[in-house]
């Protein structure tokens, strides 16, 4: 079996920090080595103490290693349709986002399209991601087999969606429901792939739909589940006008058995204290969205209100309501949204959030996220110096902290050097 070292500057979190002092949240290598075979973590250590007879040794000093980004809710259908001008999200829908969506019934497009929304994750950093097709099986069947032939881990789902929205993406309760069965039996578990249920919202699925999804929850319970929750006024309003039985938008899904700690929900900006106390008793996980709350207009998401009620919120682009398909990026955005509210995000937490953080959120923390030994060896080689404004600003940068958070705030795909998955190289910067 091959035997790889990447020796470098390795940061690894082993659970949220605390505080801005809380080193020992993480571990920290100043000249580290992972060694890697099978596409596995086998051992991290300081660099001196692996055995490296035999094994290739590729120097990535003096950047920084870290377990490769997580994204945890993206839409592949949406990647040219970025950067469109609307006033609000419905609008956004309606006059961008469905249009385009409907040109993923043809196979090739959807194939030609998947290689390149793959292309951009990687070379942003990101090695594992949470993904909406669109309503054609044949959507998440080529992102899917694009994600298998580079061994990436991805969890994608075709969107359920009956009503309100184009005919031509509206399927029905059942077809819907033996479509995404058999793209379950197709991919859920094979390689590195995992299946989410997806309705795409109450507004645009039936109490017949979401019914059908529940029961595909029900009978797959390995499988996750995905949608959008409490963006924006306005959908809430119309959410519950379609279903004026349930308690609050949170109820509709509850109702439909699609509550649970599998269930990643999307936005969850407005929510009333009932929803949240009942969001942190399914477990079910919020999905910070800052490019895409902003940039929408949609509001501002509470996270210091959310891990109060005990709920483990997620971090995300949201490409292409986001704007951005980079988490560093993505946290430049989300630390400005918590500082309007008077919350802080250290760059210790920033880091952890889109590796470890994230990977727990998904329930894969002992696979991804990490560089612990037995991990896949999904990473990422950033540097802090990689524009001249960052190298400029880096030479009066004193600690780990600081270096992290010039990545953070000024960051983006130019940063990243290089990106590993499955300890084979994806991607180098040129």
């Amino acid at each position: 079996m091959e035997r790889k070292i990447l020796r470098g500057r390795l940061l690894s979190f082993l659970r949220r920090p605390e505080s801005h002092d809380d080193t020992e949240s993480f571990r920290y290598l100043a000249d580290g080595g992972l060694q890697i075979e099978g596409g596995v973590i086998r051992r991290i250590d300081q660099f001196d103490a692996l055995d490296a007879r035999g094994a290739e040794v590729i120097d990535h000093r003096p950047h920084l290693i870290m377990p490769g980004f997580i994204d945890t809710h993206l839409h592949f259908p949406q990647t040219q349709v970025i950067a469109s001008w609307a006033a609000e999200l419905l609008d956004w829908l309606n006059d961008y986002t469905f249009p385009e969506e409907t040109r993923y019934a043809d196979p090739a497009l959807a194939a030609t399209m998947a290689e390149a929304f793959l292309d951009r994750l990687v070379a942003h950093g990101t090695t594992s991601a949470v993904a909406y097709g669109s309503v054609h099986a044949a959507s998440v069947d080529a992102l899917f087999s694009a994600a298998q032939a580079r061994e990436m881990r991805l969890i994608a789902g075709k969107v359920m969606m009956d009503r309100n929205a184009p005919a031509a993406l509206c399927d029905t309760a059942q077809s819907s429901h033996d479509a995404t069965a058999a793209l379950i039996a197709r991919w859920h578990g094979t390689d590195r792939l995992g299946y989410a249920i997806t309705p795409r919202f109450a507004i645009t699925s039936s109490p017949a739909q979401l019914e059908a999804a529940g029961a595909l929850a029900a009978a797959h319970p390995t499988c996750h589940i995905q949608t959008h929750l409490s963006e924006n006024h306005a959908e809430i309003a119309l959410a519950c006008k379609l279903y004026p039985d349930a308690r609050d938008y949170t109820d509709i899904y509850a109702r439909a058995g699609l509550l649970g700690p599998k269930t990643l929900l999307g936005h969850a900006i407005h929510l009333s204290g009932r929803e949240t106390r009942a969001l942190a008793e399914a477990q079910a996980i919020p999905v910070f969205c800052p490019t895409s709350n902003l940039f929408l207009g949609s509001g501002l998401f509470d996270d210091a209100r959310l891990r109060g009620a005990g709920l483990r919120p997620a971090i995300a682009t949201d490409i292409g309501g986001g704007t951005s398909y980079s988490m560093l990026q993505t946290l430049a955005e989300g630390y400005k949204v918590l500082q309007l509210q008077g919350q802080r995000m250290h760059p210790y937490q920033a880091f952890d959030w889109i590796t470890r953080a994230n990977a727990a959120a998904l329930g894969l923390a002992d696979r991804i996220g990490t560089l612990e030994a037995g991990s896949e060896a999904d990473l990422v080689v950033l540097d802090a110096r990689a524009t001249p404004a960052m190298a400029q600003r880096m030479a009066r940068a004193e600690s780990l902290a600081e270096e992290l958070f010039v990545l953070q705030v000024m960051g983006d795909d130019r940063a990243v050097r290089q990106t590993y998955i499955a300890g084979r190289l994806a991607w180098s910067a040129p």
